[in-house]
């Protein structure tokens, strides 16, 4: 992290800074109290009961290391239901439970619930407070504009205890934290709150976007969550600009925002500029979209979203629209937990890496070798590894330990020690365990696409046509990106052709069976495109063994791979597509989860 003097930095900056180095430069001392005060907190909860982990004056750290075993969601999911369902009693918390997080990531097809405390969002607040410190080290005189970042808030639902449950973010922008969040200079936004937990994507899109338009001169910043939320926003502007500069030039607000306290927010702002209508128009027409970031914000300094694990694939359209601007990587977080900071938010994409920090939970790590956790099939509570004792270049599977009652959980996330910041690792995220497809939040795994297409290729059995071979590819050169799915196909002598409707059929299909993430992405938030299957000649998975052995795999135990990445094997299955077909329409999505939606048959 960058040194500063005192002198050059306001005094609540340099109080987190300082916070920075000294849990880190203490790193094994304040893990050792974390666990002792979750421990001491959670003392009721009947979980650690179960596990022979008693109530007593002194939280037994000993004992816990000792005989709490490693779990994942699938082992603890039966008592989340407990408390969704409405019991009160400690299950798994000493404190009550205020609402479930809703993870990206999916158990049975449907979000996984994470439960929560209200003291959570404190420490979430609190890492977020330390972001603007951090970066003002890198790039100062950040209080002398403002901020555009794009957030949204998605969609939620309640369970039979009466909890909401929705994403972590939707809940920290509805939290007093943000929305009560007292002036900061370094961190001023160009949108308003009424703009951004407004429920309408397209409305609260189209006045974030606006109101950034309108105070360009003063944005020294753009970001959104995620790279692809960024692009997409990119692309909304692409196809709306004509009428913002409308908007702009007359004064008025286009008629298809509804929402009163959206329009009663934008008014406070927008009045007819005729000169600023022109100069965006100017650029916007452009025939190259070349840079237009830096052309419509001229004095941005840098575009601030996530560009770690699958989001790596949107660089290249990001440095395209951006010309030039650094792609800043500032923090790590998940629905289980938020986990630490980029020290060094400047850096390039490839070198960026995130120190943890120590009190945000108990962090411990499983060993990963070749691909497998501790190199064994089998693993237990004893390969765990402390935060101070990893190993530089080691890679690790995070599991953690919380306040709000995850013990030993493991997160599903893949890291690598690059280093240290004092005492404490600073780790390269690797990838998330188990996911083959990814475009946006979706995370879509081997099982699951192999379930969805087993199934869709059903449609193909009375033309007689069999699909022999298969594999997939997140396509993220289209906005929204996508999924492809390249078939090769065999078919019976004299047999019916296949109508194209039935390959369309074959698209829906294959999305109706996937996750509830990813339905959501396609049929509410529009962040992910139709599937595609693109049909391949006959032998083009024997072209594909064969590169494969000419660049050293055995022939022996080469098989098919189920998902590939964008290069050379990508372009070997395009030469050889034969016909293309996209999925007719959205596959059903509708919120909430499905053992609670009457619409399911639930209560």
């Amino acid at each position: 992290m960058p040194e500063a003097p005192k002198t050059d930095m306001p005094e609540e900056h340099w109080r987190a800074l300082q916070f920075i180095e000294d849990v880190t430069e203490n790193a094994a001392a304040v893990q050792k109290r974390v666990l002792e005060e979750i421990l001491t907190q959670n003392a009721p909860a009947e979980y650690l009961h179960r596990h022979s982990l008693l109530a007593s004056d002194e939280p037994n750290l000993n004992a816990f290391k000792k005989i709490m075993p490693i779990v994942s969601y699938e082992d603890i999911q039966p008592d989340i239901l407990r408390i969704a369902n409405g019991d009160t009693s400690p299950i798994l918390s000493g404190r009550p439970i205020t609402e479930f997080l809703t993870s990206s990531g999916t158990s049975g097809g449907e979000r996984k619930l994470m439960p929560t405390i209200a003291d959570e969002l404190d420490r979430r607040s609190h890492l977020y407070s330390l972001l603007m410190p951090v970066m003002n080290q890198s790039v100062p005189d950040l209080n002398k504009g403002k901020g555009m970042y794009l957030l949204f808030i998605k969609s939620e639902a309640k369970t039979p205890s009466g909890l909401v449950a929705r994403p972590v973010l939707t809940s920290y922008y509805k939290s007093r934290h943000f929305i009560n969040r007292p002036f900061d200079p370094y961190n001023i936004y160009t949108s308003p709150n009424e703009a951004i937990l407004c429920p309408d994507s397209y409305q609260s899109m189209y006045a974030q976007l606006l109101c950034g338009l309108i105070q360009r001169s003063d944005v020294l910043r753009v970001g959104a969550v995620f790279a692809s939320g960024f692009i997409r926003a990119i692309k909304f502007l692409e196809k709306n600009w004509r009428s913002l500069c409308h908007d702009i030039y007359n004064g008025v607000m286009d008629e298809s925002i509804s929402d009163k306290s959206v329009r009663e927010a934008v008014s406070q702002i927008l009045r007819p500029d005729p000169c600023l209508a022109r100069l965006i128009e100017s650029e916007c027409g452009k025939p190259s979209w070349q840079g237009i970031i830096k052309r419509l914000w001229p004095n941005t300094k840098y575009i601030d979203v996530i560009v770690t694990g699958t989001m790596a694939q949107y660089i290249p359209t990001l440095e395209f629209y951006g010309g030039g601007l650094p792609l800043t990587c500032t923090m790590y977080a998940s629905s289980e937990c938020y986990f630490g900071l980029n020290l060094n938010p400047m850096c390039k994409p490839s070198e960026v890496t995130y120190t943890l920090i120590p009190t945000m939970c108990y962090f411990e790590f499983l060993p990963v070798k070749n691909g497998v956790t501790n190199g064994k099939s089998e693993f237990d509570h004893h390969d765990l590894v402390d935060l101070v004792d990893v190993k530089i270049g080691q890679e690790y599977e995070l599991v953690v330990t919380t306040y709000a009652g995850l013990y030993r959980y493991r997160v599903g996330d893949v890291l690598r020690v690059a280093g240290f910041h004092n005492k404490a690792p600073k780790f390269k995220f690797i990838r998330r365990k188990n996911v083959a497809l990814s475009i946006d939040a979706d995370k879509t795994d081997e099982s699951e696409l192999h379930n969805a297409v087993t199934h869709a290729v059903q449609n193909l059995i009375p033309f007689g046509s069999y699909l022999t071979e298969y594999t997939s590819y997140a396509d993220a050169t289209t906005i929204p990106g996508h999924y492809v799915l390249f078939w090769e196909l065999q078919t019976n002598k004299d047999a019916t052709p296949v109508p194209p409707s039935v390959f369309e059929d074959c698209c829906l299909a294959v999305e109706e069976c996937l996750n509830t993430v990813y339905r959501q992405g396609r049929a509410c938030d529009k962040s992910i495109g139709p599937l595609e299957i693109r049909v391949v000649e006959e032998g083009t998975f024997d072209k594909l063994m064969d590169y494969a052995i000419s660049q050293g795999a055995s022939i022996n135990q080469y098989k098919a791979p189920r998902c590939v990445k964008d290069g050379p094997i990508v372009k070997l299955l395009n030469s050889r597509v034969k016909t293309k077909f996209f999925s007719p329409k959205c596959p059903k999505w509708i919120p909430g989860h499905k053992r609670w939606n009457k619409e399911n048959g639930g209560v």
